[in-house]
């Protein structure tokens, strides 16, 4: 792995930032947006895969880190689950569920395989220098 000089050089970041975007279009465009405490829940944990992302970088060390991708990871299995449910009462067509909840678990996949490589990495984090 390269440089990278902030979390949104990274690329799960800007992955979970997407899903957080196509969160925000299913709320303002779709039946969503009337079912409050669905909405509220999907967005917040939309915002939690990217926030505890930028959370965990700005801590300057793996094990901080890994802690955090560890919640990201989660909230992406908690989203996916919420379009289950989104889905299950028609807010949403098949379709529209089908490409989220992939890149849902794309980007489980790829926080898995970053913390697997912070775990094996020699480089343990600024706070360490």
């Amino acid at each position: 792995m390269g440089k990278v000089g902030s979390f949104e050089d990274l690329e799960i970041w800007r992955l979970a930032r997407e899903i957080c975007q196509d969160i925000w279009l299913l709320i303002d465009t779709t039946k969503l947006g009337k079912d409050f405490e669905s909405r509220n829940q999907m967005n917040g944990s939309s915002g939690s895969i990217m926030d505890n992302i930028a959370e965990g970088f700005e801590r300057n060390g793996n094990k901080e880190f890994t802690q955090f991708l560890s919640i990201s990871k989660a909230s992406c299995g908690e989203l996916r689950s919420q379009l289950y449910r989104c889905w299950d009462r028609n807010h949403i067509e098949k379709d529209v569920f089908d490409k989220i909840a992939a890149k849902t678990k794309i980007e489980g996949r790829k926080i898995g395989a970053f913390m697997s490589y912070l775990k094996n990495s020699e480089r343990r984090g600024s706070k360490y220098d």
